[in-house]
């Protein structure tokens, strides 16, 4: 289906986004906004330092924009208010399209598709801190921050070593082939119903991205370099490296389109989802394919080639030198090994201390 979003759908989208939603399958896309193919999967990067005391991690994302799928980085932002959380948005495939559901902000971290985007968010909820009164406290055993500038910090490794948090898959979309099967809870759903917009930092952060060709998937095929950034992309922390989207990356965007496929996004369903890796190990090993070749190739020289010539020239002058059968040989066989999984586990509860605030924006 060929559909391009411009930046004003794209805001519409994250608007509407903050609105309630009952299914995973009812997300707020913008106006007819429904992409034909599935974004890439989520690349694995490291996180950079919070630079200031209360800043919030908002994790990269694919977003959807002239020539394809782009990557947003990922970025510390100041939150809105203090006691917020932000909830990332997220790809649901819905009608034989995907559909974008943005982000918001709000008391709680609530449903954002079961995506493992890293950095304490493992597909559910959030570990990487909290709020205690007026100050955020990190948990540096999944967040990195500046020691120099931050000390309301504590570690608790459980959230690794509970394996609650089980979600290895980088796939990026929740529902259809190979996508991620969870589902929001009734107070999930209500988290959304109160939540915020993004900030000006954030659609600074999108926008910058959305003009870089670099960020494109079909440019970086779905592995970009720029993965996150420390401060928001502004016009004085502008992309480093960043060129404009060409026409011929336009018109790419659109014959992928057309044929309702993608070199890069199409790869999500196949590698991020580990269940098919047994059925491709078990073909190689089936019984069918290993005895075909005993009894076509074996039997018939056997049948055809030895016993006709016996009874009529081969028999009188020789009988005993046509009795040694033909050689045989082997059949193949396969092994294979399934592949193995990792996770993560609970977050801690909630304690503080005292830290400078954020600066003001």
């Amino acid at each position: 289906m060929r559909i391009l979003r411009s930046l004003p759908a794209f805001m519409a989208a994250i608007l509407l986004a903050a609105l309630p939603v009952p299914s995973p399958a009812q997300f707020a896309v913008g106006v007819g906004v429904s992409i034909g193919v599935a974004p890439p999967p989520i690349p694995v990067y490291a996180q950079p330092a919070a630079p200031y005391p209360n800043y919030q991690w908002t994790p990269g994302y694919w977003g959807y924009g002239s020539a394809g799928y782009y990557w947003t980085p990922g970025v510390w932002v100041a939150p809105p208010s203090v006691g917020l959380l932000w909830t990332p948005g997220y790809w649901g495939a819905s009608g034989g399209g995907y559909g974008w559901t943005g982000g918001y902000w709000g008391a709680s971290v609530g449903f954002y598709g079961g995506i493992n985007y890293g950095a304490g968010y493992y597909g559910s909820g959030f570990v990487g801190g909290a709020w205690a009164g007026n100050q955020f406290r990190y948990n540096t055993a999944v967040t990195n921050v500046n020691r120099t500038n931050i000390h309301n910090t504590y570690v608790n490794k459980t959230v690794i070593n509970n394996n609650h948090y089980n979600n290895s898959s980088h796939v990026s979309y929740n529902g259809g082939h190979g996508g991620t099967t969870a589902k929001p809870t009734s107070g999930q759903i209500t988290a959304r119903k109160n939540g915020r917009p993004p900030t000006t930092d954030q659609k600074n952060q999108a926008q910058y991205a959305s003009n870089d060709r670099n960020q494109y998937a079909s440019v970086n095929k779905g592995k970009p370099t720029l993965t996150s950034s420390q401060k928001p992309f502004s016009s004085t922390n502008k992309p480093p490296n960043a060129a404009p989207v060409t026409t011929a990356d336009k018109k790419n965007a659109q014959n992928q389109m057309k044929s309702g496929s993608n070199s890069s996004t199409n790869k999500a369903p196949t590698t991020q989802n580990k269940q098919t890796a047994p059925k491709t190990q078990n073909k190689p090993a089936a019984p069918a394919a290993q005895h075909k070749p005993a009894p076509t190739t074996q039997h018939k020289p056997a049948a055809t080639t030895p016993h006709k010539p016996a009874p009529t020239t081969q028999h009188k002058p020789a009988p005993t030198t046509q009795h040694k059968p033909a050689p045989q040989s082997k059949p193949p066989s396969g092994q294979g090994k399934p592949p193995q999984g990792s996770g993560q586990g609970k977050p801690p509860p909630n304690t503080g201390n005292k830290s400078k605030p954020p600066p003001a924006r």
